[in-house]
């Protein structure tokens, strides 16, 4: 047995990954061992050896599923740091002048830099909500695209979009806004370009009720449905859009999502913070999800999600980041200790959230959000071998591993794996040279400001 794994530069299919030999990470404080072969996870617990395998030694880590990340804008990290007195809506008129400004180039260096940092918190699938279009130019989600496979992270590319400007009663200035039929168009191309199922799901997502006119909600309804992709978009994240809806359309956001046959199990929703009962029972009998962004809400002081009641419901719940413009963390590991305040806040019980349903958000649930919780989000046998080995030698007094992941000192992953390929090892990210896209981005985050 080869006790050494084989750096990432050597021939041949690497351990843990389709055609090559099994990849057995042993010693971990739980679940054990855990052993990797084509690409999922082949055993967990005592795995026993077998001629071939490659051993590496985790001793007294945690090994999680990889988390999920359901809402992000990566976009953001151009404007890290910017507007951060204000509400939601102030935020956004804010930016939305600065961001007019953003070339492809500048979202494809702030692409590279976000997914390299994502998969330093242990992130191996990430929902990138994008719905700027440099003047019309939508190469955009190419270059999204593009980063994400080079560094081996999954993503889901959500094509978003804005029809709706100012002039005609929306948030957005005109000049950020697409035509309907352009974005219909659009949506397609970069579907049939990347939707593989796999590597990149193409998602349809308008942005927002206050950003997009019904016939664009309801095209792109269509071109989803008819290409089985899933649909998200923004809902309630603030009493202002509830105001909004009402003023417009006579009814709350739900309702209005109703109408325009968006409530589904093909459909979720960021933020969803000011459902109320009966919404909540609607979202479960229907099966749509909420991405769940507890650091962007505190930091908008936009409202508590009521986490626990939809998770009681049965609905899918996720954690989200959000862009970094509102939460400049910008890592996924730290929202399952928010979400866990959080929740407990809200409800006002100490037992409202446990660190054990704090990593499932991040795992299965945000799967579930994303339609592929048969494949991602669990250390289960036959499931994709996406995994993250934690670090815990700063938490050993803590007797339960996963308290010490969610509430201990925030960490970084130690390993981290997507489909049995490392792609971070030893915290340092394969797929680049981070520093160097850290200073590129920051010149480019430099130019906006003058």
């Amino acid at each position: 047995m080869d006790h050494a794994t084989p750096p990432p530069s050597a021939p041949g299919a690497r351990p843990g990954t389709p055609g090559g030999p099994r990849l057995v990470l042993r010693g971990a404080r739980q679940p054990g061992d855990l052993a990797l072969a084509d690409g999922r996870i082949a055993a967990v617990g005592t795995v026993a050896a077998e001629p071939g395998d490659v051993e590496q030694r985790v001793d007294g880590t945690l090994i999680t599923a990889g988390l999920v990340n359901t809402h992000h804008h990566l976009y953001q990290w151009l404007t890290r740091g910017w507007a951060t007195g204000c509400d939601l809506f102030t935020w956004l008129t804010t930016l939305y002048p600065v961001w007019a400004r953003i070339e492809v180039e500048d979202v494809a260096a702030a692409a590279r830099v976000g997914l390299a940092e994502l998969l330093r918190s242990g992130c191996t699938t990430a929902a990138d909500h994008h719905y700027l279009v440099p003047r019309g130019d939508d190469t955009v989600f190419d270059a999204l695209a593009e980063s994400a496979l080079g560094l081996g992270i999954r993503l889901h590319l959500a094509r978003g979009s804005m029809d709706l400007g100012q002039s005609d009663g929306g948030l957005p200035p005109d000049a950020v806004v697409e035509d309907l039929d352009a974005i219909l168009a659009s949506t397609e191309r970069v579907a049939d370009r990347w939707h593989d199922g796999e590597r990149i799901h193409v998602t349809v997502a308008p942005c927002s009720p206050f950003s997009v006119t019904p016939a664009l909600m309801r095209g792109s309804a269509e071109v989803a449905r008819a290409r089985g992709l899933k649909l998200h978009t923004h809902l309630v994240e603030t009493t202002d859009e509830i105001d909004d809806c009402l003023a417009r359309f006579g009814k709350r956001p739900l309702e209005v999502m109703e109408d325009l046959g968006w409530v589904a199990d093909d459909v979720w929703y960021a933020h969803g913070i000011h459902f109320d009962d009966a919404e909540v029972a609607r979202l479960a009998a229907a099966g749509a999800g909420v991405a769940h962004c507890p650091s962007s809400n505190a930091r908008l002081a936009a409202g508590m999600c009521r986490t626990a009641d939809l998770v009681a419901a049965g609905v899918p719940v996720g954690l989200g980041v959000d862009g970094v413009a509102s939460n400049e963390q910008g890592m996924l590991a730290p929202e399952m200790r928010q979400a866990l305040y959080t929740a407990r806040l809200r409800e006002g019980r100490a037992d409202a959230l446990t660190p054990v349903q704090a990593l499932e958000l991040a795992t299965v649930g945000g799967a579930r959000c994303l339609g592929v919780d048969d494949e991602l989000g669990r250390l289960e046998v036959g499931a994709r071998a996406d995994v993250v080995v934690w670090p815990m030698d700063d938490v050993v007094d803590i007797a339960d591993p996963v308290d010490g992941l969610v509430l201990g000192p925030d960490r970084q992953a130690q390993h981290v794996f997507v489909g049995g390929e490392a792609v971070l090892v030893d915290g340092e990210v394969l797929g680049t040279d981070l520093a160097a896209d850290r200073r590129e981005l920051g010149r480019r985050a430099r130019r906006l400001r003058a």
